[in-house]
């Protein structure tokens, strides 16, 4: 088994975390999975802290940006996702207030769009079922979903 020095363990993290966001729970786990021990772990997390490498304000609004420009989710499997990345909530409210009610509305409209041009009877009641379930996988919830798109 090799051992990293924690001049080194840091080295590794700051450019872990330079090359994009990264929540504390991701930090604390790599470090875990190098073989540090909790002390040394607290240590570089509060390094990386004070250096800027480590920011969970700017984790969150990175997170929601990714998540919901690129990857379509609604805001209910955001805040999932961030909860299992142990963002405190009012963190998590105030990453997802940066979300635009017409963006958000706009991303329900593309979403139905394309999920109609998949089906075989679009204006069907089975049709709208699915647009609901396949939007509700997506993290929207029902009410957020206007009766006028369907």
């Amino acid at each position: 088994m090799s051992y990293i020095s924690i001049d080194e363990a840091k080295q590794k993290m700051e450019r872990y975390c330079a090359y994009q966001e990264r929540s504390h729970q991701q930090v604390e786990k790599k470090l875990r999975d190098m073989g540090l021990i909790p002390e040394a772990i607290d240590h570089i997390v509060l390094h990386l802290l004070r250096e800027g490498f480590l920011n969970e304000e700017r984790f969150a609004k990175a997170y929601v940006r990714g998540k919901f420009y690129h990857n379509k989710w609604g805001k209910k499997k955001i805040v999932q996702g961030l909860k299992r990345h142990r963002i405190h909530p009012s963190l998590i409210d105030k990453a997802l207030s940066e979300i635009s009610f017409e963006d958000y509305r706009q991303t329900i409209v593309e979403l139905v769009a394309k999920k109609k041009k998949s089906l075989a009877q679009p204006n069907s009641y089975q049709a709208r079922q699915k647009i609901y379930r396949y939007l509700y996988q997506k993290g929207f919830a029902y009410s957020e979903i206007p009766e006028d798109l369907l």
